[in-house]
């Protein structure tokens, strides 16, 4: 497992590590079984860092890696987000009472002193303008409730005020071979800030895996059925707000350039780590086969040139007009 450095935490941490939405809920049929055996799996195959929230879930999600957590000896950086239980979820929501109890929630789902990294949960654009939500991150901070603070955004313009402030150390952002355009300005913004940059939806909803089809099925309280269009959030959570037409055409052109021996998760995941600026993917995993699958894509080689300028080309001719200019 490669390791890299995450912002100036001073931790470094799995360039593959593992995203908790999937065993928190959204994703159709899951069991807490098999969840926990993921989670296992993925650490013993070296991966160190967790990314979670306190919505995944209703707290599911934090209570199972709180679970793990107590099992491993391991030190094991969980990351969870706060911010998506207001209703409304809005701007003047984000005060000192409400992200106090959040903080308050998640240190009891996870039975942990305290949090190791918090991140705001994709908030609206308001509030990247409102430094007292900052401040009261370091206000949390000081008193011992969380060791660092983040962001977790839909939009590069969010991601590049959000560096503005000098205690984000790290942005999560939608980065894959559909969503090519943080790397435009943004990684070379973070980079230059040492602000650790997480690339989630990395397999773009499982459709970067190669195994859907125009036929594939998804269960009524999967976001890939209920969210095609934004009903619930942000519709680019979802497919990476890609055409589902669209996207399997793209699957097709990008197949030829999976390596033999790999899964095209792999190649996808892969591909994300080319770029220096990002501290690690998180793919999710439901089961233990795919967290295998996941983690071992960090010691695949890295792609030749060439590859990349084809990816590159699917990616202009195929799904750019369709997003590079929404987030």
């Amino acid at each position: 497992m490669e390791y890299r450095a995450l912002g100036q935490t001073g931790w470094k941490v799995s360039a593959s590590s593992f995203g908790a939405w999937g065993i928190g809920g959204s994703w159709g049929k899951v069991d807490d079984s098999e969840s926990l055996a993921a989670l296992h799996t993925a650490i013993d195959q070296g991966v160190n860092f967790i990314d979670t929230a306190d919505v995944y879930g209703d707290g599911r999600s934090e209570r199972l890696v709180g679970r793990v957590l107590k099992e491993r000896q391991e030190e094991i950086i969980v990351a969870t987000k706060a911010g998506r239980r207001l209703n409304p979820h809005t701007a003047p929501g984000y005060n000192r009472e409400n992200l106090t109890a959040f903080i308050e929630r998640s240190l009891k789902n996870l039975d942990v002193e305290a949090l190791d990294l918090v991140q705001l949960h994709c908030p609206p654009p308001a509030v990247y303008y409102m430094p007292e939500v900052f401040g009261l991150l370091d206000n949390l901070t000081q008193a011992g409730k969380i060791r660092f603070y983040g962001v977790s955004v839909e939009k590069v313009e969010e991601a590049i005020k959000a560096i503005e402030y000098p205690n984000v150390q790290t942005v999560q952002i939608i980065y894959n071979i559909f969503r090519q355009r943080p790397a435009d300005l943004f990684f070379k913004l973070a980079q230059e800030k040492q602000v650790g940059i997480l690339a989630r939806v990395p397999l773009s909803s499982g459709m970067l895996t190669g195994k859907m089809t125009q036929n594939s099925h998804f269960e009524a309280d999967d976001h890939r059925q209920f969210n095609r269009h934004g009903e619930s959030f942000d519709k680019g959570e979802t497919f990476s707000g890609v055409d589902y037409t669209l996207s399997l055409k793209a699957v097709e052109a990008l197949r030829p350039l999976v390596p033999e021996g790999w899964t095209m998760a792999q190649f996808a995941l892969r591909w994300i780590l080319m770029q220096d600026a990002v501290s690690c993917v998180i793919p999710g995993a439901k089961r233990p086969s795919q967290a295998k699958d996941n983690t071992a894509a960090a010691d695949l080689p890295p792609l030749s040139d060439t590859v990349v300028e084809k990816v590159k080309e699917i990616y202009e001719r195929l799904i750019k007009d369709s997003v590079h200019h929404l987030w």
